[in-house]
């Protein structure tokens, strides 16, 4: 691992309990669609995949360049040498917590409706430097990690299977994933171990990720992983390839985590060096499935697997057994379909892409997001570096309700463009997609559309004033208003005894608001019904204006 400051183990092939090609599943290791609670698996915040869809692991690679060394990188890790998935369900040897893959265990965020957060729990580190969750001027951690106590005493929530009271560093990576359902936060630990003596977690190293944000460790930090990378978002997972655990989609979207025996370096989207060995990949080096290569005698599910292959690739992610896919520990694998799968494909069914490669469009972005039917939105299109002197001419589309421009031009020297995305009224919510592509690259953004909001209620205040006295009416609508606002009509049954405007817009985010009813001079106490109208929608208020 390259890591000097700590003595503990280190990964090398071999050296993991999971690495080993027999699979066993004897039943279901999760509490299925459980949303509450501290669980080892199961279901995970929606929509997947998690981070943004131009994170790395989320990006299309499929036509992305070939690296001009791809065949003697390919030759190094061994043509000949097959897929193994480095995962499953319960080990048949080892002892009686032994299992395969990477455990996740999902937290609640936040209190309340049955919810109960675990407590944050400060983790001593023998990379304190590089991890999150210590003050790095005193290098002191603090509570941070939002550990179960039931990770403690309950087998099969750490990797390789022993409680976190079993010391079995040595022996095993031991690998801690917490999901915070709430936020979507993602907390990765290495080479746990709760101290009982001392009352304490320790660990090799820990790391934060936000699944909403695109932010990479500084250059030269680890993770949890040797690379420096996420583990969760790389991980094959049973909820994916059989639409299990309120996960239901038709492809995979994102790339698969891969080990090789030796590594040299780093690159992008890698941070962190765990070798140098000659004519070895680096860090984070991307390899892509051949688009020619025939999967189709394959079962639909590892057909699934094999196209995220090719359109996502696998990212180097750590030392350990050449070719290894990484996934989720879950007892309803079955070793009977994995194995001869995986086994079907070798190293030169891949090809290397071009090392640190970016794709040439880096995001597509819409503001606001969600969107009103029938109101407008903005995109933008970002470039990873500056259009040439032509432009750079972004080809668009999308399905309705969304309209976009068949391109947008991003001009030259610059790094982006906007564009208007048109809506049509909606009578339920409808997510809808949008792509781009440019050079080759293609990003894609997800755009809520919601129905509009409707007139929930008007109400006068006095609702009892006198001659040429003043009331405040204030209407309020079912939600927000979206950008440009909503626009309530409105009226009086009578204007010789009071008088409203003709309108009164309720702003872009807020619920309500207010406008002046103007009393008249009335010789008899007198009644006066003012309404506002939305959407084919009206609210009364009635009001009295008494004589002076």
């Amino acid at each position: 691992m390259n890591r000097t400051k700590y003595s503990g183990p280190r990964r090398v092939a071999g050296m993991r309990l999971l690495c080993v090609s027999i699979i066993f599943g004897f039943g279901c290791n999760v509490v299925l669609g459980q949303t509450v609670g501290s669980n080892e698996g199961g279901t995970v915040p929606q929509p997947v995949p998690e981070f943004p869809a131009n994170n790395w692991w989320n990006t299309d690679i499929s036509k992305a360049p070939v690296d001009p060394n791809s065949a003697n990188y390919i030759h190094f890790v061994g043509g000949t040498r097959q897929l193994h998935p480095d995962f499953g369900g319960n080990a048949s040897y080892g002892g009686p917590n032994a299992t395969y893959g990477f455990p996740y265990v999902v937290v609640d965020g936040v209190a309340g409706a049955g919810k109960s957060p675990p407590p944050l729990q400060a983790v001593q580190f023998g990379y304190s430097d590089q991890s999150d969750g210590v003050n790095h001027t005193t290098d002191t951690a603090f509570p941070f990690y939002p550990i179960p106590p039931e990770a403690i005493t309950t087998p099969k929530w750490i990797e390789c299977g022993n409680p976190g009271n079993v010391d079995d560093r040595s022996n095993c990576d031991r690998h801690l994933l917490i999901i915070d359902r709430d936020h979507k936060y993602l907390y990765e630990l290495w080479n746990v171990w709760y101290d009982t003596a001392h009352s304490r977690w320790d660990a090799g190293s820990g790391a934060f990720f936000d699944m909403t944000s695109n932010a990479r460790r500084p250059n030269g930090w680890t993770s949890a992983d040797a690379a420096g990378l996420a583990i969760f978002p790389g991980l094959v997972r049973y909820d994916e390839v059989y639409n299990a655990y309120g996960t239901n989609v038709p492809n995979i979207n994102h790339a698969f985590r891969v080990t090789v025996r030796s590594t040299k370096g780093y690159v992008y989207p890698a941070s962190h060096v765990a070798g140098n060995t000659t004519g070895a990949l680096p860090m984070g080096a991307r390899l892509r499935l051949k688009a020619n290569t025939d999967i189709s005698g394959y079962p639909p599910e590892m057909q699934k697997i094999f196209r995220a292959m090719k359109t996502y690739g696998l990212i180097v992610a750590d030392n350990g057994s050449d070719m290894y896919i990484s996934g989720t520990y879950d007892t309803n694998w079955d070793n009977g379909v994995l194995n001869p799968a995986f086994g079907g494909l070798k190293a030169s069914d891949f090809q290397v892409i071009q090392l640190g490669w970016k794709p040439p469009l880096s995001a597509l972005t819409v503001t606001p997001n969600p969107v009103v039917g029938g109101f407008s939105t903005t995109g933008k299109a970002t470039l990873t570096t500056a259009a040439p002197t032509s432009g750079a001419v972004v080809a668009l589309t999308a399905a309705a309700p969304l309209s976009v421009p068949a391109t947008v031009t991003v001009p030259s020297g610059a790094t982006s463009a906007t564009f208007t995305v048109g809506t049509s009224a909606v009578t339920t919510g409808k997510n809808v997609l949008i792509t781009g592509t440019y050079s080759g690259s293609t990003q894609k953004i997800t755009v809520l559309v919601e129905p509009p909001p409707v007139l929930h209620s008007l109400a006068v205040n006095p609702n009892v004033i006198a001659s040429a006295g003043t009331a405040t009416g204030t209407v309020t609508l079912s939600e927000n208003a979206p950008v440009g606002g909503i626009a309530v009509t409105l009226s009086s049954t009578n204007t010789s005894v009071a008088t409203v405007p003709a309108k009164v817009t309720v702003p872009n985010g807020a619920i309500s608001a207010s406008f002046n009813v103007t009393g008249k001079t009335v010789a008899v106490k007198t009644n006066v019904t003012i309404s506002a109208t939305y959407s084919g929608i009206t609210k009364n208020a009635v009001m009295t204006v008494n004589p002076p």
